[in-house]
């Protein structure tokens, strides 16, 4: 089952404060890149895995989509969704990724942001994900990327003159990670790059598009904070079509 760390009060009182909680898909600086994999929503049957507060769901409803699913295995995130979406178009659910079923050929995109990392079985999921797909579907997905993940002590390195590096180890030894981030003890399932695009190969999946997320030039003239995720890829996006 997954950890369900999000029902933690602690964390989810930090993750509320985060830019992203606040300000949703505008927080979010790799959304303009998620985006772009997106089809047209309108007329569309559209899923949300790891649905969070429901931002992505709101924003497909407002782009057209004929009906919205958010799916999250937390409670708490399902409330503040259901509090902000007094919408009929979209319907909450709560389950869990390592487990979850749906029905076949049900939705003409699944999408999900930065939750497949927890997920363990993630060859399991991704081939639930395929049957529920009509045939062209599309699955695009942020994920943390592995070299972001890989590390027994993640975390910038920062020498005598100010240069920031980012420690890279452990990267071929997949596996549970666990790291202290709003509240302690949270695991991440660690895979490599290779890994993770052959799973999507090996569950029917044709990869149309992997970015290794940084900023924009206009993005760090606007958030200049922005400017260490220049020295290494915290995310991995992902385009794949059924």
């Amino acid at each position: 089952m997954t950890q369900n760390i999000y029902d933690d009060p602690a964390f989810f009182e930090g993750y509320s404060r985060l830019n992203r909680s606040i300000h949703g898909l505008d927080g979010a600086p790799e959304w303009p890149a998620l985006r772009a994999l997106l089809p047209d929503p309108r007329g569309l049957r559209v899923l949300d895995l790891g649905c969070g507060y429901g931002w992505f769901c709101r924003w497909a409803v407002e782009q057209g989509a004929a009906a919205v699913e958010g799916i999250d295995v937390s409670e708490r995130m399902l409330e503040r969704a259901r509090a902000m979406s007094p919408n009929a178009l979209v319907s909450w659910r709560r389950a869990d990724l390592e487990s979850l079923s749906l029905p076949e050929a049900a939705f003409d995109v699944i999408y999900s942001s930065l939750a497949f990392h927890y997920v363990e079985q993630l060859a399991t999921l991704l081939r639930t994900i395929h049957r529920a797909l009509a045939p062209g579907g599309k699955l695009v997905f942020s994920i943390e990327h592995p070299i972001y993940m890989a590390p027994r002590a993640p975390g910038f390195l920062v020498d005598e003159a100010g240069h920031k590096s980012w420690p890279l180890d452990s990267y071929q030894k997949e596996g549970p990670r666990v790291t202290n981030w709003l509240a302690e003890g949270v695991v991440k399932q660690h895979r490599t790059i290779g890994t993770l695009v052959n799973t999507l190969i090996d569950s029917g999946f044709t990869l149309e598009r992997l970015i290794e997320w940084g900023p924009t030039q206009a993005q760090l003239d606007a958030m200049p904070d922005l400017a260490e995720e220049c020295e290494r890829p915290m995310m991995l996006l992902i385009g794949a079509q059924r």
